[in-house]
């Protein structure tokens, strides 16, 4: 899918039977942002895994998903107050897909919502802070599994406080 064909773009909540979908596109999305982001530390199928669990099974997270001319683009994957991920087709990454699917984690989250971002990733953590987002904790990646140091950022909408 070149550019030019991203006029028609839509969001719209993942379907049950997409989960394997979207988490292949994670898994490609996560290879291609190496070095921006460590590699994964799971496997692809364990990565199906868990998207078949929040997909199929809908516990408390919401899949968003862009998609165009019948083709997954990005997907957005939220609780109710964290944006636990959002990843985009590398061949698409910078045509706006990522606003897009912020604009409805914004819309959803009226209250506002907090994520994690790499370090390493400076294209999202400028998106974010684009997008009002804030530092509110950095770490060394003790916490996290790929042990890389990471910033946890917050919107809050209508408040002067981090």
């Amino acid at each position: 899918m070149s550019p030019t064909e991203l006029t028609e773009v839509t969001v719209r909540e993942a379907l049950p039977d997409e989960w394997a979908a979207l988490a292949d596109l994670y898994s490609e999305a996560r290879r291609a942002a190496v070095p921006q982001m460590p590699p994964a530390v799971h496997s692809d199928e364990e990565h199906r895994e868990y998207y078949r669990r929040h997909v199929l099974e809908g516990d408390e997270h919401t899949v968003w998903v862009a998609e165009a001319a019948g083709e997954l683009l990005g997907l957005a994957i939220c609780t109710p107050t964290f944006l636990d991920g959002l990843y985009i087709r590398a061949d698409l990454k910078g045509q706006g897909i990522g606003s897009l699917l912020l604009d409805v984690v914004d819309a959803t989250h009226p209250d506002g919502y907090e994520l994690w971002v790499f370090e390493s990733n400076l294209g999202a953590r400028r998106l974010y802070e684009r997008r009002g987002l804030v530092e509110v904790e950095r770490t060394d990646g003790s916490g996290n599994e790929e042990r890389a140091p990471d910033v946890r950022m917050a919107r809050r909408p209508g408040s002067d406080l981090p």
